[in-house]
């Protein structure tokens, strides 16, 4: 859902510049208090793995494919404040290195994909996880349904600032009725997605998932035919927030790296949910070439290579370190920004 130079006329792609401006601010304070020494570098794999994965296409329907947006993933794992920084992070590399997402149009592809997925989602997962069993399978299943209704919002968003700023005369009525049927197609992948992930890493760590903390689902045995709790475990050798998060970050990584720069020459070549309601509406008249067009690694290709496959995969690799190194600084940065007493809350 990445849009382009020319859809948006100048004064609302400003104005939603200004309001992506102002949530990212709101969000790097909101962020000093949801990162620490552990989650800062993990914060920065979790934004090159959606970038990774956001190159996945899958299809959705006849002719037309979808892609993980990320919101809701990022906010379950990392928090929603740095989930809006995540995002912000994807978006502006690839803007600027692979001319994926217009310029101009960078706050309205920040405030679309960032904001309102990671508001509606978070906000959505929060209310499901209270009213859920506080178990793993249930925080799985809140992740899955508050990624589901993530993107249709997003296209719901997209199309009121379309319906102000449009650069095309036409029906908002036509324009929402395709978004959102499309989206919501969309939305499943982006929900089996996400739900498998944040499943994966409660498995192996639910300490390091934000939106599981605290959760503590007893060891069940069967005795006599019925399921009690089985008797407390011994304590562990070290506190969770001691434990090192290097195996976690090493995975997380290998997967990114061979999802971009291998599996990623699978995905699908078909038009994406926007680019294909675009098309087919005809609000794509007026469309910009993008100012980054000239790079190197536009459109996901190192152009210097000649081989499909291998450009494709390095341009991916490239992609991930690139994403990774700005991400886990920045993060880094904010972190060591935290308030006085947030330190005091962490050591306590």
């Amino acid at each position: 859902m990445h849009v382009p130079d020319g859809f948006i006329n100048a004064p609302v792609s400003a104005v939603a510049g200004v309001v992506a401006a102002g949530a990212v601010a709101v969000s790097l304070r909101g962020a000093r208090r949801e990162l620490d020494e552990r989650t800062a570098p993990l914060a920065g794999l979790v934004a090159a793995f959606i970038f990774a994965v956001q190159m996945l296409n899958f299809p959705v329907a006849a002719g037309t494919s979808g892609h993980l947006l990320g919101g809701a993933l990022a906010a379950i794992l990392v928090g929603p404040f740095t989930g809006v920084l995540c995002i912000a992070v994807v978006l502006l590399m690839q803007g600027i290195l692979f001319a994926d997402g217009g310029l101009t149009a960078l706050g309205v592809n920040i405030t679309v994909m960032g904001v309102v997925t990671v508001v509606v989602a978070y906000a959505l997962f929060r209310g499901l996880t209270r009213v859920l069993p506080r178990t793993r399978r249930s925080t799985t299943v809140a992740a899955f349904v508050a990624a589901l209704v993530s993107v249709p919002a997003a296209a719901v968003a997209f199309t009121l600032i379309y319906a102000v700023g449009g650069t095309t005369d036409v029906p908002i009525g036509k324009v929402l009725t395709a978004m959102v049927g499309v989206h919501v197609l969309i939305g499943i992948g982006e929900a089996a997605i996400t739900a498998l992930t944040v499943g994966a890493v409660i498995a192996v760590r639910p300490d390091l998932v934000h939106g599981a903390r605290g959760l503590a689902a007893p060891l069940k045995l069967r005795v006599d035919g019925e399921l009690v709790d089985a008797p407390a475990a011994a304590p562990s050798p070290a506190p969770a927030a001691a434990r090192s998060t290097r195996k976690v970050w090493a995975s997380g990584m290998v997967a990114a790296l061979v999802l971009a720069g291998f599996v990623s020459f699978y995905a699908s070549a078909s038009p994406d949910g926007l680019e294909k309601v675009a098309a087919d509406k005809g609000i794509d008249e007026k469309v910009q070439e993008h100012g980054a067009a000239d790079s190197p690694l536009a459109d996901y290709g190192v152009k210097a290579i000649a081989d499909a496959r291998v450009s494709g995969g390095l341009a991916g690799v490239i992609g991930v370190g690139v994403t990774v190194a700005v991400g886990t600084g920045v993060f880094w940065v904010v972190r060591k920004r935290r308030t006085p007493a947030a330190r005091t809350a962490e050591s306590v």
